[in-house]
Order: C-alpha cells, then structure tokens, then sequence
C-alpha cells in the first residue's frame, strides 16, 4: 500500500484586513473593489443613503418595503422573470434598510458577473414597484408584525429603544415600522422614497472576490455606470440623545417560563479612540463561553444557556453625532430572574472594583485578533465589513487598523473602558416575562424604578 507523504504546515506570513482600492465611475458612484484570488463567488454590497430618519412622517418602513421591492420586477423584467435571470445567474440579492441607510447585497459566480451586475443596476435604475406587488409586500409586512411582537428578544428590542430615545426621535420606533405606518404605504410613497434618495451619487459599490480574469472597469461601466441621477447634497445626521437613569420595565408575558432581559444604554461609535478597548472589555464581561458573565450565570449557578454583551453601532456620520447601542442580553429561567440579574449586578460591581485580569485580556486578543483571519475568509464578509466603514464615514483601512490597536490594549484601559460602558447606575433593564413572578423580586434588588407594560 502507498501512503502519500504526510502534508507539512508552511510559513506563517502576517495577516491583515484586505485592503481595498478607492475610485468613482463617471456617475458619481464611488467603487472599492478588493482582489481575493481564489474567492470565486463575488460579492457586491451598494450602500445608498436612505437613512431611516428620511421616512416621511407617518410612513415607517416605507425603506423597508422599497427595499424589498428592487428585485420584484424593474422596467424589463417583471418579478418572477427577474427572479428566474438571477437564478440562471446563479445569484442571491437581498436588500435591507437600517438607521444608516439601505443595503443592497449580491453574490454571484465570477463568471457570471457581468451578468448579474446588470440585474442589480437594472434593479436600482428601473424598478417597477407595481401597485400589486407593493400591496403584497405591505400584507407581508402586516403579518410578520405580530409574530415579532410574540418574540421575547424581539419585543425586547422594541421597548429598550422606545425607553432609551426620545418620542419624537425614529430611533426610538421600530425599523420596519408599525401597524399603522406600514398599512399606510402604497406604491406611490415607495417611488417617492426612492425618487428621494436613490442615486449614483451618493452611493458606494464594493466588490470583493477573485477579479483575476475580469475587466471590472469596463463591467462597471456597462451594468452600474448606466445608471443615472441627479446629485444632492448630504443629508446632516441629528445627534443621538438618550435618557439611560437606570430603571427597570418588565413587558408582563402571563405564564412565560423564561425572562428575556435586555440591559443597554448608548455609548460612543468607532471613531471614539476608546472603542478598541470597549470592545476588549466588552468581550471579557460577555463575549464568549469563558467570559465573566457566562462563567457567574451560566456556569456556576445553571440560570441561562447563554449571557453576552456587545456594543452595535447604530449611526455614525464622524463628526461627532453618531452612537452605538451598549448592551448586555440573554435569557433565565422565570424563578431565577431575581437571583440572576442580582448576581449580574455584582459581577458588574467586582469588575469595577477589581478590574480584568491579565489572563482575561490576552484570551480575548488571542480570540479577537486570532479568529480574524478565519472570519474573513469569504468574499461576503469582507464585503459586509468594508461596506459598514462606508456607512459609518471610516477610512478604509479602519478594520486592519482595528486589529493593531486591540494587540496593544492593556489591561487598565480595557477595564476602565468597560466599566465606564457598563456603569451599574445608568443601565436600562428592559424584561420579558412573567410580571406576577418576577416584579417584587426584581423591586426588592433596587437597581432601579420598576415599571411594568402589558406585552
């Protein structure tokens, strides 16, 4: 029998975030394309900027119904046609909207590149957006609405952001709308949205994938650069203000036998110089299956599956105005809510007392920094990554930048960091669950007022 020698490990070369090259087609559009030999399905993410504070009054989640509706027929194709092209394409296309803007995503085969990036700019220059297929995405968007109310981290969500903004700011209501908002979108409010805020020049495409054998300035020109519009100037950002006294709101779920909790308040965004060390100690408090609040909660007293904290960014323009979301989520069994957030709160005061550990910070480097190279292998994430840089005004080496600067952290400000992020005073706990069993517990904690709110 012949066995094939045993293959021997190469030379370790040093990693870092791809960096991607920076132009602008004749429309306005601006291009970040990255080389990725060997990454034969391409992705592309289009940035545009449609925040959601640009919804009429009385109309959220028009974004979301617009975004929906780009690949449900344009000027050539109608829906299912459309549909049937991207499939032969071997493509996916999706499309969201969020408080930055919308997002529109392709994945296609490089060989069928140029073919599908003609979908897509056919889908941002010509959409339909047909009476009957707007009416059957809002009826679509009606009936996913009480299921989301039904989900407890879902429900959750909802009422930290509603307890957490001002009334009149859209952060404080849902993304993709209400009841009511939603029933009063028709097609003519999805164009006018569109005709409002979609255009080449205030768009960013990335393209991320092996772009060996491909002439991308001349399929650019030929698919995306045929789409016209006029300029216009950039819509400021409003600074995002936040009330976070600490209290406590219990959503009363009769008979529920788990909490869903939700602790947040509003912190810096990714241009702050603290946010390396934030996301640091973030990860020690609750990023992983060893950090504090898994090894309290979960190890050591069995209350949860799983406790994490984390710091999203909500919006940011770089001039001082944006924000991220800092909060800390799980789930416990309903007998248990009152010992679990009491023993959350002390971990919070011991971390402020005592501070990390040495032994913590260089497991969360190794996780955070020594997982990079795996988290980037596809072209979609890297994409996703540099498209959420366009979104948040960062330079486009941030993300390798990022990954230096997280190395170079220490302890001290890694601590001071997180416990600035998560004072134990000035934190918004929002519960899901059943109120007769867990409101005189959680009172009798005095972490804050206790209000309770039918579900």
């Amino acid at each position: 029998m012949e066995f094939h020698p045993q293959p021997q490990p190469g030379v370790a070369r040093p990693w870092a975030f791809p960096a991607p090259e920076r132009g602008a087609l004749d429309n306005g559009l601006t291009v970040l394309r990255c080389h990725r030999p060997g990454q034969q399905v391409v992705a592309v993410e289009i940035v545009l900027e449609a925040p959601l504070d640009a919804e009429p009054d009385g109309l959220d989640g028009v974004a979301t119904i617009m975004a929906r509706a780009l690949s449900e027929g344009t000027d050539k194709h109608s829906a299912e046609e459309f549909a049937a092209e991207l499939e032969r394409c071997g493509a996916t296309l999706d499309a969201h909207a969020d408080h930055p803007g919308l997002r529109v995503s392709l994945e296609v085969p490089v060989s069928r590149l140029p073919k599908a990036l003609g979908l897509l700019a056919e889908a941002l220059r010509a959409p339909a957006f047909a009476d009957t297929e707007i009416e059957r995405l809002v009826r679509n968007r009606l009936d996913e609405i009480p299921h989301e109310t039904a989900n407890p981290a879902r429900r959750a969500a909802k009422q930290l952001s509603r307890e957490l903004f001002p009334a009149g700011s859209r952060m404080s209501r849902p993304r993709q709308g209400t009841e009511e908002t939603v029933g009063a979108i028709d097609a003519a409010a999805v164009r006018a949205f569109y005709e409002a805020h979609v255009r080449p020049a205030t768009a960013t495409a990335v393209v991320v994938g092996d772009l060996t054998d491909v002439d991308l300035d001349a399929v650019l020109a030929d698919t995306l650069g045929d789409w016209t519009g006029d300029t216009v100037e950039a819509r400021p950002m409003p600074p995002i203000t936040a009330d976070d006294t600490g209290r406590v709101i219990i959503v009363d779920r009769p008979g529920a036998v788990q909490t869903q909790l939700l602790i947040g308040r509003i912190g810096p965004d990714r241009h702050e110089r603290v946010w390396p060390a934030q996301v640091l100690g973030a990860y020690c408090l609750g990023g992983t299956l060893t950090s504090r609040l898994d090894r309290v909660l979960r190890e050591e007293k069995g209350y949860t599956y799983g406790v994490r904290a984390f710091g999203q960014v909500l919006r940011s323009d770089g001039q001082g105005h944006g924000a991220s979301m800092l909060a800390i989520s799980g789930s416990v069994d309903t007998p248990n809510t009152g010992p679990a957030l009491d023993d959350l709160w002390k971990v919070l005061r011991t971390l402020a007392a005592e501070g990390l550990t040495d032994a913590e910070r260089d497991v969360a480097v190794q996780n955070l920094v020594g997982v990079a190279p795996l988290k980037y292998e596809t072209a979609a994430s890297v994409a996703g990554t540099l498209a959420d840089q366009v979104e948040q005004r960062l330079p486009d080496d941030f993300q390798a930048q990022l990954y230096a600067r997280l190395a170079e952290t220490g302890t001290v400000e890694a601590t001071a960091a997180v416990v600035n992020a998560f004072p134990v005073d000035r934190l918004v706990t929002v519960l899901v669950g059943d109120a007769a069993e867990i409101e005189e517990p959680v009172r009798a904690l005095g972490i804050g007022e206790v209000t309770v709110v039918t579900g």
